[in-house]
């Protein structure tokens, strides 16, 4: 037997002004991309941007449907933007925030499960990580080097 032991590094910043300023500038796209938001059922709207190689900045927002299991992501909907209007243009960063109408919402809220495979799997397609950047409503904001930060057992490609 042994054991393994992973660990994740993340960058803690008291607020978003402290943040780098190309970095600041996607998570106010994000905040921004909130607003297109459609969650009638859940109040809970997420917003995300991402920053393409290239410079270009390209947003997606969470859209709800009465069926739950039918959503999409903000972060899917943002990288899948991405993808169509910039293919092959490597996406170097993505900012994701929330917004409640029930509460202020404090602490980052980490992409789902289904997210955070897209990212990774984003990040084996073009062979280079991308910064993720993570704030809630307001508070602390998260940052981390890759998108396998936040699924470091991931399942990719080379199983299948």
């Amino acid at each position: 037997m042994k054991e393994i032991t992973v660990s994740t590094k993340i960058k803690v910043y008291e607020s978003a002004k402290e943040l780098p300023d190309e970095y600041r500038t996607l998570l106010d796209s994000a905040r921004a991309a909130v607003n297109q938001a459609y969650a009638p059922y859940s109040n809970f709207r997420v917003g995300a941007a991402v920053l393409l190689g290239n410079g270009s900045v390209v947003q997606g927002a969470n859209q709800e449907n009465a069926a739950y299991s039918m959503c999409i992501c903000a972060e899917r909907t943002a990288l899948g933007n991405a993808t169509m209007q910039h293919p092959g243009v490597a996406v170097a960063a993505i900012a994701v925030t929330v917004q409640s109408d029930k509460k202020a919402i404090t602490q980052p809220a980490s992409p789902c499960g289904a997210c955070r495979q897209v990212i990774s799997e984003m990040e084996d397609r073009q062979r280079k990580n991308m910064v993720v950047i993570l704030q809630g409503s307001e508070g602390e904001v998260y940052l981390l080097d890759s998108g396998k930060a936040l699924l470091p057992i991931g399942f990719h490609g080379g199983f299948l």
